[in-house]
């Protein structure tokens, strides 16, 4: 039977992943994800779990030795943030051509310089194009929700990617919320065992793992590599479904938050959700036609999907908390335009970048966008695009 517990949200992603059992787990401390591994190497040691830990050097180390597991046939995961993740850069690229069905938990954490430990997206969204699956969080049960989820979608014959599962650093990561558990049979039944088709330990069948691929080869395995990504949407739907089932929980590409009727929507990530949310809630009561669009998976992008949920509203507030130095916006309002342009949905679209480095976003915030969006439509005011929330004002250098 499922339980009620409060936890951190490492806590409910160590949690999970000793209901997991995976079998190799390398890793490499840096803030905020640190407590993940210690907690696991914790479980270990109680005797709670078998899975092999295996303390390395860096992060590279890390991601590389996940990916020698994986390709050895064990199921294998990592943990890391910020300049962690940078440092595994080459790896990720490696894991995800290579087809490794492994998994890591992100907590998202800026990515230098200047020097930072709070949350943004620039880590993940600096990875956003090395083939893995991404899934973000709004709160702690989601992020332990979306771990269990992981494997299903990573191993699935129509996919074999590496899972990215990804919650905001110190804001999620360290928060405690109550947060309900399932079982650990039900989730071992859900996750099941891994059986990989090819591995490098069956003396029966020899394989070579990462070899050079020639001009004539490397195209085709690219394609093969995008094919497997688009898969994933339908995979990464059926899997939530049936976790729907066990848990009474819903899950999808995105979430639809009192956007049936809206005239002004909110696209969002993480867990500045919930602060849209309620803003969303207090507008609703003033009369004001408000709906937040929560994404949840960010790769694959689900490009028509969300021009199908924004084609009926008059405006929306794309949300970045990731800056993409082009000129023009963030990685997601960047993604959102380019889908609403392919699928021909005429509405009019606002770019904004919040919360960098870990700086607060309010429900005063939203209430302001909200506003803005609604004199932009009504009376033609002209709004400033890819606007910064929050800044103080000063001179820019």
């Amino acid at each position: 039977m499922p339980k009620k517990d409060r936890m951190s949200g490492n806590e409910a992603v160590a949690y999970a992943i000793r209901q997991v059992n995976p079998d190799v787990m390398p890793a490499f401390p840096i803030t905020p994800s640190t407590e993940i591994p210690q907690m696991v190497s914790t479980y270990i040691a109680n005797g709670q779990m078998d899975t092999e830990f295996i303390p390395v050097e860096s992060e590279h180390s890390s991601m590389s030795a996940t990916i020698g597991a994986q390709a050895a046939g064990a199921r294998s995961l990592t943990a890391t943030s910020s300049a962690g993740l940078a440092l595994m850069w080459e790896e990720l690229l490696l894991a995800a051509s290579n087809r490794m069905p492994c998994v890591l938990t992100l907590v998202n954490r800026t990515l230098s310089g200047p020097i930072n430990i709070n949350c943004d997206h620039s880590d993940s969204m600096g990875a956003r194009d090395t083939g893995w699956i991404q899934i973000y969080a709004e709160n702690n049960q989601e992020a332990y929700d979306n771990f269990i989820q992981a494997y299903p979608i990573a191993e699935n014959g129509k996919v074999h990617l590496p899972v990215m599962v990804c919650q905001d650093g110190f804001i999620t990561s360290h928060a405690v919320q109550n947060i309900e558990l399932l079982d650990d049979d039900t989730v071992r039944d859900f996750v099941g065992t891994y059986e990989p088709e090819e591995f490098l330990l069956n003396p029966g069948k020899p394989v070579s793992v990462g070899p050079y691929s020639i001009s004539a080869y490397a195209m085709e395995a690219k394609k093969n590599q995008e094919a497997a990504m688009e898969n994933s949407k339908e995979v990464i739907v059926n899997v939530g479904r049936s976790f729907e089932r066990i848990s009474g929980r819903k899950y999808g590409l995105f979430e639809e938050y009192r956007t049936e009727d809206a005239d002004y929507i909110m696209l969002i990530m993480g867990s500045a959700a919930g602060t849209a949310k309620q803003a969303c809630d207090d507008l609703r009561a003033k009369g004001v036609k408000a709906g937040i669009l929560k994404l949840r998976v960010f790769r694959p992008f689900p490009a028509e999907e969300i021009a199908g949920a924004l084609s009926k509203c008059k405006c929306v507030a794309i949300m970045d908390r990731c800056e993409s130095y082009n000129g023009n916006g963030g990685p997601l309002s960047m993604e959102v335009c380019a889908a609403l342009f392919k699928y021909k949905t005429d509405i009019e679209a606002i770019s904004y970048m919040y919360g960098l480095a870990g700086r607060d976003f309010t429900v005063d915030h939203v209430y302001r966008i909200f506003e803005e969006m609604e004199d932009h439509i009504n009376n033609g005011t002209d709004v400033e695009q890819y606007q910064y929330i929050g800044l103080r004002k000063q001179e820019q250098r």
